[in-house]
């Protein structure tokens, strides 16, 4: 049996697993569920010690220490990766792809026997043993990886995603061969993306989240769990209730009832809340500012003249604004007085409750944009 507790490991300060306890039984297939980088490949890596980052924690299999072994020797004590791409000889044929599996010390008595389990597994493999690797189809490369792998008699086979990249069709055909292959006794770890088709042959799963375990359980009932279900079956968890019944009341807690309204769907014109039309309330602004007197200044008293008249309007723009956006009406406010006009009558607004405080707009200018070229002498000109 292959024993993993508390496994870790870090890339630096990433850590890329933390704490992943669990078991694999002989003639078991247990598969780990989870999304992209959330440290499935780090464990299988870690486990068939070929992982770069600092590993923590304890493997064993069948009671022997796994984690202080070079990669090598974790094959020579029974467990093979199929690693994800394959990882197969190219330039070979398929009967050499498989006799390099064979290497251990442990296979090299048994070589032919696993040969013809392998062929008996795969017999599409036996037509196609004088064929060169690369030549072949993504799935029969895929019966030539796990072929290898039990070219070495392991105890514990670990594959990762062996159906990526593989048609719906050869994906059925995969994952009937892994029955087989745990019928021969043999425990297999694998990591899948295909969550149905991997939790219909599977006898147990995990689910990997962020590094860690949050769950195990039997497959069967990880396949009709609602949380499963909405994150890795393709939505069948939608429906689920979307509000959880409360948690049972106890002396020490206080519950606190929060009632959610949905927002107003009354409309009112913003010329009614205003007092007269938007239109108009701009058009007077406008002239307003063209009636003002001019005034004779100095270039820096001409710049104040005009900010205050921006000012100004708007204020007057801001409380437009703010009554179009509430149903009940503001307190008085009086217009500041304008700069280039500081005799103009001052315009009331119409009366309201003093109780209310007006609204706050935050009113934002473009900024000022200036363009320059580069001369050919090396100078800028502004535009």
């Amino acid at each position: 049996m292959l024993e993993i507790r508390d496994l870790s490991v870090a890339y630096g300060k990433h850590q890329a697993l933390e704490g992943a306890t669990l078991r694999v039984n002989p003639g078991e297939i247990v598969v780990i569920l989870g999304a992209n980088g959330a440290g499935k490949s780090t464990l299988l890596k870690a486990v068939s010690g070929i992982c770069e980052g600092k590993v923590r924690g304890s493997v064993t299999l069948d009671g022997h220490q796994l984690d202080s072994l070079p990669a090598d020797r974790i094959v020579e004590e029974g467990i093979a990766l199929v690693p994800e791409g394959r990882g197969i000889f190219g330039d070979l044929t398929v009967e050499e792809n498989l006799k390099l599996g064979a290497y251990p010390e442990r296979a090299k008595g048994d070589e032919q026997a696993n040969l013809d389990r392998v062929f008996a597994l795969f017999p599409k493999l036996i037509e196609r043993r004088r064929q060169v690797a690369r030549t072949m189809s993504g799935g029969e490369q895929q019966m030539v990886a796990i072929g290898r792998a039990m070219m070495s008699s392991p105890q514990i086979l670990t594959l990762d995603e062996p159906s990526l990249g593989l048609s719906p069709l050869l994906c059925k055909e995969l994952f009937q061969n892994l029955k087989q292959v745990r019928a021969l006794g043999i425990g297999i770890l694998m990591v899948e993306q295909n969550a149905k088709q991997s939790l219909a042959i599977a006898d147990r799963g995990y689910l990997l989240e962020n590094t860690r375990i949050v769950h195990e359980g039997e497959a069967k009932a990880l396949m009709t769990d609602p949380a499963v279900q909405a994150a890795y079956l393709g939505g069948g968890g939608a429906a689920a209730p979307a509000t959880h019944s409360p948690p049972p009341s106890s002396e020490k807690e206080t519950l606190t009832k929060v009632t959610v309204r949905p927002p107003s769907r009354r409309r009112q014109s913003a010329d009614v809340l205003v007092g007269m039309d938007l239109s108009d309330l701009v058009a007077k602004a406008g002239e307003t500012a063209k009636s003002a007197p001019k005034v004779k200044a100095a270039p820096m008293a001409a710049a104040e003249a005009r900010q205050d008249d921006i000012k100004a309007m708007l204020k007057e723009f801001e409380i437009a604004a703010a009554r179009a956006g509430q149903s009940r009406p503001l307190p008085d406010y009086t217009p500041v007085a304008r700069s280039a006009s500081p005799a103009a009558p001052a315009a009331s607004a119409s009366t309201g409750s003093s109780d209310d405080a007006p609204v706050t707009i935050e009113v934002y200018r473009a900024p000022r944009v200036e363009v320059y070229r580069r001369r050919t002498n090396g100078d800028f000109e502004r535009d």
